[in-house]
This record gives C-alpha cells, structure tokens and sequence, in this order.
C-alpha cells in the first residue's frame, strides 16, 4: 500500500536540455524554409517591358516638353489600294528601342528603359513620295525631332510580304533612318506604277511631255521638270517654298515648255515690234533701235529655264 499523503497521480517531467534544443532548432528551420519559398517564388514572377512614362512621356510635365509635331502630315496619296494603312501602326523593337510606323502619318521612336530621361521621339511626319522611273520606291517622312542641325528623317521602302509588318530599321547616317515594311498589297508587279494613280488630265500632260521628249523638242531635264510639276500637283511631291514663289512669278513672267512655243512667241513679238516701230515713225516719236533685241534676250532666256 502506498504511504499516507503521498500523491498518487501521475506527474509530468519536463524534457531534458538536449531535446528541448532540438525541437527548436527544427521548428526555427522549418520557418527559415517558409520563408526562403515565398522568395524564391516571388523571385520568378514575370516582369513585362513597358516603355518608360518618365521623361518626354511623362503627363505631369508641361505639354511643351512631351511629343510636339512640327508640322502636319501631307494628305494621303499614292496608290489607292495603300490607303487601307491609313490610321493603323506597326511596331519593331530591337535592343532597347521600340520604333513605330504608322503609314500616311509618322514615325517614332521610344527607348524601353526606365531611366527617367529615356528618349521618345518623332524619326518623321509623313509628307511625300520618293519616285523613280514610274514607281514609287519609298515614302518620305521628314520634320522629325531636331538633331544637332538638322531634323530626323526617315524612308520606308515597302517591299512585299504575307502580313503586314515593320521588319527591320537602321539609321544609315546621323539622324537618317531606314525602314523596311512589307505588305502584300505591293506584291502585283503593277501595284506601285506611279501613271495610274493620276487623273486623265496630268497623264494627257505626261504624254504631252513624253511626245515633246521623243520629237528631241524638250531636253531630258525639261522632261524631268515636267514631270516634277505633274507629281507635286498630284500632291505626291511636296513643292518647296521656291517652286511655290516660281508658280507665283508665272503669272507675271515669260516662260514656255518647248523650242516650238517659244519660237513662236518671238515670232510674234518681233511682228508687234515692227508694227510699234512703224506707229512710232508716223507721230514723229523717236525710238531706241536695240528694243526688239532686249526683248528677243528675255525671250531666249525664258526658253533656256524651261529646258
């Protein structure tokens, strides 16, 4: 039997040292391997490139400072078939650069880095045609942002392919770019003839020209002139400040396509001159005998420029 006032229930003894150690140490790894797998699964979270919105694209900076065109874009023009492109844009990223096209409007460029200054700019605003023998061989987009002493320009050759796309860029020379976009609305052999996208009255004016070239009437460079005439008032070549100030002195200036016209405009001078000359002796009104060849030198003149 057991002894009077000794307690019969069963008593708990603590862990020794040694077991209490380890029991801690397992639980402080197990929180140390919670740990380390929320890191190592935040670690492989995606991250996605966006261009940077600091710098020129910021929003809170004053409106001067952001993307500011310095001219609008010409009309569409060209091959009519193309004007489908009008209002989309394609996009190229190489390295660290995002460039965009977009067809009849402009081409930019954005850096793809989040360094608070990161570029973005315009490469060129769409304004006219590069033709050659015909054909449209690129489209010119110039008045891009500033560079040094000049302004960014860029060509587009379109070249034929499945799908629409920006393909490659390259900046040839400082602040000039070059971009390919393939299409397959330039894959018909026809389908950048430069004649067809005319109105009948400047391809009577192109014939007109082409009939003058053959009969040796007009110089290879008056056929040219012409030509360039033709394309501006089509609207696929801009016309520069002095081709606008030439069109203007037109009016008040002799000026003729070919030998022939302007032959016969001397011809005709030369007959009012006499008859000047005769009304004149009948008044008794004296006259200065180089007048018919004063105005036989501008005649001449006038032919040389046309040709």
């Amino acid at each position: 039997m057991a002894a009077l006032g000794r307690d019969t229930a069963p008593r708990r003894y603590a862990l020794p040292l040694p077991a209490r150690r380890a029991m801690a140490a397992r639980a402080l790894l197990a929180a140390l391997s919670a740990a380390l797998g929320l890191f190592a699964s935040a670690g492989k979270m995606k991250i996605v490139e966006e261009p940077n919105t600091f710098g020129l694209n910021n929003p809170f900076l004053p409106q001067t400072n952001r993307l500011q065109p310095k001219m609008s874009p010409s009309a569409v023009s060209g091959p009519a078939h193309l004007f489908r492109l009008a209002g989309k844009c394609f996009s190229f990223v190489e390295s660290t650069y995002k460039y965009e096209f977009c067809p009849f409007h402009n081409v930019t460029q954005h850096e793809q880095t989040f360094r608070w200054n990161a570029y973005s700019g315009i490469l060129g605003i769409w304004q006219e045609w590069e033709i050659d023998n015909n054909t449209f061989v690129g489209m010119w987009m110039k008045e891009g942002d500033s560079c040094e002493t000049k302004s960014r320009q860029t060509k587009v050759h379109l070249v034929c392919g499945k799908s629409n796309k920006l393909a490659y860029v390259s900046e040839p020379s400082t602040c000039v770019y070059s971009l390919t976009f393939e299409t397959p609305l330039v894959c018909h052999p026809h389908s950048l003839l430069v004649y067809p996208t005319l109105t009948e009255a400047l391809q009577r004016k192109w014939d007109e020209a082409e009939q003058l070239l053959y009969d040796e009437l007009i110089t290879n460079q008056g056929y040219k002139k012409i030509l360039k005439e033709i394309f501006e008032e089509a609207g696929l070549l801009k016309a520069t400040e002095e081709n606008e100030v030439e069109k203007q002195s037109k009016k008040i200036t002799l000026e003729f396509e070919t030998v022939e016209k302007c032959s016969k405009e001397y011809k005709q001078l030369s007959e009012e001159i006499k008859k000047l000359r005769v009304l004149l002796g009948q008044h008794g009104i004296a006259y200065k005998g180089n007048l018919g060849e004063f105005f036989g030198i501008i005649l001449f003149r006038c032919c040389l420029l046309r040709m």
